[in-house]
């Protein structure tokens, strides 16, 4: 007769599960199709698609938030996680979890003929479900049209630059990129003349660049694009919009490519996934045209699936030639992106 203190796995994943306040039925009462997604993004801004996706599937998502430390969570939880679906942004947080061993290979025709090679796992690990692009925002007066990302070192916008904090996974993965690019050498220049050139300290967010644009303490900066469309489409009378009218977007490329730096938004399926097979399900819907439509109209990020409707205000910005560099190189980077920053200061 086992003893009354080991557990069965099964047993022990219930357990685990209420404790997170994810429910289960008691008893031998079967339970309902479920999937479990721990996300690094507020549920806010993915809710409506997964209220969606249970509308379509009858699947119930259960939906914790993980602010800080998903992967120290996943660890920590071992076999007994209830997690199906890890989701978080950046690719240097996704590919964390992969290298954590959190992760599970997947295989689905329906994800690989949606989702490109350089946007995915090549064994399946990590899928992209939205891409970032990283811009210029700009003084919409102001006569520029074409822009590189090294042109923000340009003397010649000396005390005219705003940009968020230089250890930003944001700006981490902008430089990282320029160091696949460029070499470290040059991004180190680079990050000196960006410096050089700042309005203000490298601090605040994204939008505080439109709203320092708005109030005339720089002409130019590095921020989301997809933030345009949130604060284009606010109420005409809030702080929101008002910054959004102020600017226009240029999406810059590095010089000798033809393209702009994104990063992504992802989810990998969870290691000891106990629905695999509703987690599977889900990324696949999650590519769907409906879910990535979603993703355009209601997040204003940029869907990973050719041919989707975009926003009309992130349209308005033109077609978006994506940077060819491997997300995977970028990944490679950010370490050395991180100590360039603190190495010149630029954060002071």
């Amino acid at each position: 007769m086992p003893s009354p203190l080991s557990l069965s796995p099964r047993l022990a994943r219930r357990l685990a599960a209420l404790a997170l306040g994810l429910p289960m039925l008691a008893g031998s009462v079967a339970v309902a199709a479920e999937v479990n997604l721990y996300t690094t993004r507020e549920p806010k801004l993915i809710q409506p698609l997964l209220d969606a996706y249970t509308q379509q599937s009858g699947v119930k998502v259960n939906t914790v938030f993980v602010k800080d430390g998903l992967l120290e969570r996943v660890k920590a939880e071992g076999a007994q996680s209830p997690a199906d679906v890890l989701m978080t942004v950046d690719i240097g947080n996704l590919l964390d979890l992969v290298d954590g061993g959190v992760t599970q290979p997947v295989k689905s025709a329906a994800l690989e003929s949606v989702i490109p090679a350089h946007l995915r796992g090549a064994d399946g690990q990590w899928y992209a479900l939205s891409l970032r692009d990283r811009v210029a925002y700009v003084a919409k007066d102001l006569d520029v049209q074409v822009l590189n990302y090294e042109d923000f070192a340009d003397p010649k916008w000396k005390g005219k630059v705003c940009i968020r904090s230089g250890q930003h996974p944001y700006n981490t993965a902008l430089i990282a990129a320029l160091i696949a690019h460029d070499g470290a050498e040059a991004a180190e220049q680079w990050l000196r003349g960006v410096k050089a050139n700042l309005a203000r300290p490298a601090t605040g967010g994204d939008r505080d660049v439109a709203r320092d644009i708005l109030g005339g303490i720089c002409d130019i900066g590095i921020a989301n694009a997809y933030y345009v469309g949130r604060m284009k489409n606010s109420p005409p009378d809030s702080d929101g919009y008002k910054w959004g009218q102020a600017i226009k977007v240029v999406r810059p490329t590095f010089k000798g490519s033809k393209g702009t730096h994104v990063n992504i938004s992802g989810a990998s399926v969870a290691r000891h996934a106990p629905n695999q097979a509703q987690a599977v399900q889900l990324l696949e819907y999650l590519v769907s045209d409906e879910a990535q439509s979603l993703y355009a109209k209601a997040n204003y990020e940029y869907p990973v699936k050719a041919g989707v409707a975009l926003d009309p205000v992130v349209a308005s910005f033109g077609a978006l030639e994506v940077d060819s560099l491997p997300l995977t190189e970028i990944a490679r980077h950010r370490k050395l992106a991180s100590e360039l920053v603190d190495k010149v200061g630029l954060n002071q």
